[in-house]
């Protein structure tokens, strides 16, 4: 199979989340392909109608042969193995890990839809993607992820986060 660059968003606004980013990089690093690059970490307000805790999302590219539903499926597994629950739709959480774009392909079954649906309107996803795939376009929309940034209808501030 062509390795595929693929780019995943981590983040999470539970726990020590600093960590939890730290340990579920080194499992994709070792599970699912090579790092290529990680973007600055971003603290954001929570996205979404519940009330929460901020929090602190990363970009990463990693490089991998494997296909986008056995990636999906592994990355549940991660996101499990750190405590994940399901139970509020926006609500807090340890750890949650999105597939943003595989290659330039379209995904689109049960397990997983490719490019993320949502990413032109979330900041908090773009700041960080600006960071390794600056001039990258969406095969979808067409446009690079600096253009939808500028463009980006979500105004919820995202700052770079400092330790």
């Amino acid at each position: 199979m062509k390795i595929k660059s693929v780019i995943l968003l981590l983040g999470g606004n539970q726990g020590d989340v600093s960590k939890t980013l730290a340990a579920s990089l080194a499992i994709i690093e070792k599970d699912l392909g090579n790092i290529v690059s990680i973007s600055h970490t971003y603290q954001t307000k929570a996205w979404g109608p519940i009330p929460q805790g901020d929090f602190l999302n990363v970009a990463v590219k990693i490089k991998t042969a494997l296909p986008a539903s056995i990636i999906m499926k592994k990355l549940l597994d991660i996101e499990k193995a750190f405590g994940r629950r399901r139970d509020i739709k926006y609500g807090p959480r340890t750890l949650d890990i999105d597939m943003l774009f595989y290659g330039n392909q379209r995904v689109n079954n049960p397990i997983v839809n490719i490019p993320h649906p949502e990413i032109q309107n979330r900041r908090f996803v773009l700041q960080p993607c600006a960071d390794i795939i600056p001039k990258y376009l969406h095969p979808v929309l067409k446009q690079s992820i600096l253009e939808l940034l500028s463009i980006c209808p979500d105004q919820l501030e995202v700052k770079r986060w400092k330790m």
